[in-house]
């Protein structure tokens, strides 16, 4: 067996992986790759990526074959930055691989044997299957499949209304197929209802049907389709069948309880230093059991490179971290919703608010729907959301905002070109000051005293 020592092995080769890797052997510490799959994760391979460029594809009017040769062309082009080749040329030792904890300080893959003073297990997730009488016999898809499709579905059926399920929902339907979403409780239901609202009342504009408060009781074939039944006995029927109900973390064949690794139903436990109950041994990303995002895995890496490499006590945040659906509108949120907010602050918080359609530049493309809520306590952003054009680049003003602790008046502060669709930020920060001046008789006193004193 070939043994191997380094200083770190990170087990996974997607967003955070890589990240690590890269990272840590640019500044000079030994490093193993293990991937057992496809190099750059569920990112480049069967998520973000290829669903983005199909929401792109659909959205430009392409057909089901343009569509799915644009996403194919747009992998190919990210694929070697993240590549075995680029790796060993940056000096990573790469395996291909399935890894095995054999102890606290070693894993097995291939017939190598590696010992590492620090692991980084950044495995991912994979797609969570209900448990639905009929549906493990059934021929369903899920993000991991999804783009192999040669053909275009008559009707796609979505089980899911979370973003997955929306996102291939807008994008399918733009491609020509008929699409149904069915949702046990609210679509997108982890978002601000207003915002969400607008991108269920867009999905159904194009022609989505979509079932909200549903439970499927099982899954069947029927006559050549796929069906859910539901309680009550309603049933919707499809050609396909997308199954968009979650992730769960890939821990399965790690060999975690060899090294001492705690696990929970959620994931690899982990501190706020992103430590496993093995201090050798650091989990990042979707394993973690947190927030499920490729920057958030790319954000865990910074951290645990800071304490791998220079001792640094980092901790990982989640307050600052934004999330998006790619939908048209977008929707995109940072730190607190209004309803979180609320719960929170009470009668301390202030909403501000600002719409599209007091937007210049909106006016003026014609794309005037949507809005801009900030949730400000003691002067200071503690989230945001944005329904609307390029709704996922706005965002990250007010990401910023909340990592480093603005004020709200270094937003109203801000000198702007005109016209774009970042003033509706602006604007939403002035309303925080227009009633304390406008409003206020003691500003107007002094107004008239200084315009009396003052030659």
């Amino acid at each position: 067996m070939t043994r191997l020592t380094t200083d770190i092995c990170v087990i996974g080769a997607g967003s955070g992986g890589l990240s690590v890797a890269a990272g840590a052997v640019q500044m000079g510490a030994r490093v193993v790759l293990i991937e057992a799959g496809e190099m750059g994760g569920d990112c480049l391979n069967t998520g973000c990526v290829p669903s983005k460029a199909l929401l792109h594809a659909g959205a430009a009017g392409m057909g089901w074959e343009a569509a799915h040769e644009h996403m194919r062309a747009a992998m190919e082009t990210i694929a070697p930055h993240d590549s075995v080749e680029r790796f060993e040329g940056l000096g990573v030792t790469v395996i291909r691989g399935f890894a095995r904890f054999t102890g606290p300080r070693e894993v097995e893959v291939e017939g190598a044997q590696v010992r590492a003073r620090r692991f980084v297990i950044a495995t991912g997730s994979r797609p969570r299957l209900p448990d639905i009488p009929g549906l493990a016999e059934a021929p369903c898809l899920t993000n991991e499949t999804i783009f192999d499709l040669a053909e275009k579905p008559d009707h796609l059926l979505i089980l899911g209304g979370g973003p997955i399920g929306v996102e291939m929902a807008q994008a399918h339907r733009q491609l020509g197929c008929d699409v149904t979403v069915v949702e046990p409780a609210r679509v997108l239901g982890r978002e601000d209802p207003e915002a969400s609202a607008r991108v269920v009342a867009a999905l159904k504009t194009a022609g989505v049907r979509i079932a909200e408060g549903v439970e499927p009781t099982r899954v069947r074939r029927q006559n050549g389709m796929i069906e859910i039944v539901t309680t009550g006995g309603e049933t919707f029927s499809g050609s396909h069948l997308l199954v968009a109900t979650g992730r769960v973390a890939s821990v399965a064949g790690l060999g975690l309880e060899a090294a001492g690794v705690e696990v929970t139903p959620a994931g690899v436990k982990v501190d706020a230093r992103m430590r496993t109950s093995n201090r050798r041994v650091y989990a990042i990303g979707d394993v973690a059991g947190g927030m499920q995002f490729t920057h958030l895995a790319g954000y865990h890496a910074g951290v645990i490179l800071r304490a791998m490499l220079f001792g640094l006590p980092a901790k990982a945040a989640t307050a600052h971290v934004p999330r998006v659906t790619y939908t048209t509108p977008e929707l995109a949120q940072v730190g607190l919703t209004e309803a979180e907010a609320r719960a929170a602050f009470g009668d301390r918080l202030e909403v501000l608010r600002a719409e599209f359609a007091d937007n210049d530049r909106a006016i003026v493309s014609g794309q005037t729907a949507g809005f801009l809520k900030v949730m400000v306590h003691r002067g200071r952003p503690v989230g945001a959301t944005l329904v609307g054009p390029d709704a996922g680049d706005q965002i990250a003003l007010w990401a910023l905002a909340l990592a480093a602790r603005l004020k709200i008046g270094a937003i109203a502060g801000m000198v702007l070109p005109y016209p774009t669709r970042s003033e509706i930020s602006k604007r939403a920060a002035g309303a925080y000051f227009s009633p304390r001046l406008f409003d206020n008789p003691n500003v107007k006193r002094l107004v008239r005293v200084v315009q009396k004193l003052v030659p």
